[in-house]
């Protein structure tokens, strides 16, 4: 698993638009909020995509961009994203790559089944490519304020 204070891995992928997207895209420009979720439009992948979108404004005035990342095409992103409104960028990591190298895909057991899914996992990439979180098993319940918040006291922190 990723830790802070090292550099985050490099990802390319093509977004909702079949648009690329990558790191590089937001190197010295834009904090990275990237955060990884299970499935398009299940419920708490819905409560995490809307909370992120409605703070979006804020993460926007603190030079932070939010990308979601799940294995969905990027048809299903954009009937997420149209469905609910959202204003995050989504990737389509289909083949899984990203989720290899920032550790998120694993095997878990639940009543006694094991299965391979996406952990939901969230980091913060400053600009200059270093993570400076890496948060894995995070649950949905305000953790889009959550992450707001860290990245508040670090740019106050920054200011001091």
């Amino acid at each position: 698993m990723l830790e802070k204070n090292q550099p985050a891995p490099y990802f390319r992928s093509l977004q909702q638009d079949n648009k690329l997207v990558s790191l590089d895209d937001y190197a010295s420009l834009k904090n990275v909020v990237l955060y990884f979720y299970p499935k398009d439009d299940t419920p708490g992948c819905t409560i995490e995509a809307n909370d992120f979108t409605a703070m979006a404004a804020d993460f926007a005035l603190l030079d932070t961009v939010v990308i979601g990342v799940s294995k969905d095409s990027c048809e299903s992103h954009r009937a997420f994203i149209k469905k609910y409104d959202l204003n995050v960028e989504l990737l389509a990591d289909e083949s899984g790559e990203i989720c290899e190298k920032y550790g998120v895909w694993q095997e878990v057991e639940k009543e006694g089944v094991k299965k391979w899914k996406i952990v939901r996992s969230t980091f913060i990439i400053d600009k200059n490519g270093i993570l400076v979180e890496a948060m894995y098993n995070v649950t949905h319940e305000g953790h889009a304020q959550a992450v707001l918040d860290m990245i508040k006291n670090r740019e106050e922190n920054a200011d001091a």
